[in-house]
């Protein structure tokens, strides 16, 4: 079974998203530590990249202090290879699809398998060309994890049929950042998905709150936050890895009771 699937085995996951190298690798490391230590069931890492489509002004902005900083794919591998010395965590990747292909897609999952990574997230790639990434993720044992948003209709159980790891179910369109209000009907998303596939699905884009959080987690396996954290992060700076740890706290107690 993917290392991922026990994310979700015994309670509502947590998700937690932070940008590598963002103020530095240092200091996302011990965020990295902070969020598991405050119960993060999966932790996404960002692989930083100059033009991130899918991303609102938070986490573009964290992309490129991180880039600015000199922060590479290659010190990100490194990065992660002295991360699983002591975090057990499953983890996946977040990036961009120029990202894998400048780096070469068979040498990058490779690296990425080799330092302990489990799975790949690709906000760019459509379903129809995952081909270009599928064949390799598997070859390595990475999950290529699918996206579900609302406008995906007819295409929602094709996606979920062959999806592996989990299902990332984008809760509004538009780009990710914090929203008051998420108004898409994410129970009706997920029960199309069940008639074809008992997959585990996580509920991300715009939840920043506990209240939001625990919404969500009830009506999917989990919840996913990224901008909320990287906000903390870019306010606190070196200082951030014990605000994070108990924001973090306060969303995985939201989702754990459920």
């Amino acid at each position: 079974m993917s290392r991922i699937h026990e994310a979700f085995e015994n309670h509502k996951a947590f998700i937690p998203f932070v940008t590598c190298g963002d103020p530095d690798l240092e200091t996302t490391g011990k965020v990295v530590r902070a969020l598991a230590e405050a119960g993060a069931d999966l932790i996404e890492l960002g692989i930083p990249f100059s033009d991130p489509t899918a991303e609102g002004p938070v986490i573009m902005g964290a992309d490129l202090r991180a880039l600015s900083n000199g922060v590479t794919t290659d010190l990100i591998f490194d990065f992660v290879r002295e991360l699983r010395k002591d975090v057990k965590v499953p983890m996946v990747f977040m990036t961009y699809a120029n990202v894998v292909f400048s780096y070469g897609t068979e040498k990058f999952m490779k690296r990425a398998s080799d330092c302990g990574m489990d799975g790949l997230i690709l906000p760019d790639v459509p379903y129809e060309e995952k081909g270009d990434f599928e064949g390799v993720c598997k070859k390595y044992d990475m999950d290529l994890i699918s996206m579900i948003a609302p406008t995906s209709e007819e295409r929602i159980q094709m996606i979920a049929k062959e999806a592996k790891g989990f299902l990332y179910v984008v809760s509004s369109l538009g780009v990710t950042g914090v929203r008051s209000d998420i108004t898409t009907d994410i129970g009706a998303l997920v029960s199309k998905i069940r008639e074809v596939s008992d997959i585990p699905c996580a509920v991300g884009f715009g939840i920043s709150t506990p209240e939001q959080a625990s919404s969500m987690a009830s009506l999917a396996d989990g919840a996913i936050t990224g901008s909320a954290i990287v906000k903390i992060i870019a306010q606190y700076g070196k200082d951030s890895p014990d605000y994070v740890k108990s924001y973090v706290r306060s969303m995985c107690e939201a989702v754990h009771k459920l």
